[in-house]
C-alpha cells in the first residue's frame, strides 16, 4: 500500500525548501539531520514549527525537508513557507488560519543589488570638498 505524502515548496530570500509531509509521530528531519542538530537557535526552531502550532497538527506528521541556498534565517523562513503549503495540500480547511497568520504569503524582500559608482547598494564613497 502506498503511503500518503503531501508536498510543498517554500522560498525566502535565496533559500528554497522542498518539504514532504508523511503521517507519523512529528519528527522533523532537515537535510538528513534532526531539527535540533540543524538549527542552534530556539527562535529558528520556533519559526519552523509555527504552521504546525497554528493548525494544531504538532505530532501528526513526520516532516522531511531538503533546503539549500541562503543563510539559516532564510532557510527557516523557507521551511515555514513549505510546511504551510504542504499542510494546505493535506487539508484545505487550514487555509483561513494559515493565511491570517501570513504563512502562505511569499516574502518578496530580497537583497538590493550593488550599483556602480557606489561602495554598496546605497553606500556612497565619503564626500570631501577638496
Amino acid at each position: 500500500m502506498a503511503q500518503v505524502q503531501y508536498y510543498g515548496t517554500g522560498r525566502r530570500k535565496h533559500s528554497v525548501a522542498r518539504v514532504r509531509l508523511v503521517p507519523g509521530d512529528g519528527t522533523i528531519v532537515i537535510n538528513g539531520r534532526g531539527i535540533d542538530e540543524y538549527f542552534d537557535l530556539e527562535t529558528l526552531k520556533l519559526i519552523v514549527k509555527q504552521p504546525l502550532a497554528e493548525t494544531e497538527t504538532e505530532g501528526t506528521y513526520n516532516i522531511h525537508v531538503n533546503v539549500d541556498g541562503g543563510g539559516y534565517t532564510g532557510q527557516a523562513g523557507a521551511i515555514r513557507h513549505g510546511i504551510s503549503r504542504a499542510l494546505l495540500e493535506a487539508d484545505p480547511e487550514y487555509r483561513t488560519s494559515l493565511k491570517r497568520a501570513g504563512f502562505l504569503t511569499r516574502d518578496a524582500r530580497m537583497k538590493e543589488r550593488k550599483k556602480y559608482g557606489l561602495k554598496a547598494a546605497r553606500r556612497a564613497p565619503q564626500f570631501s570638498k577638496r
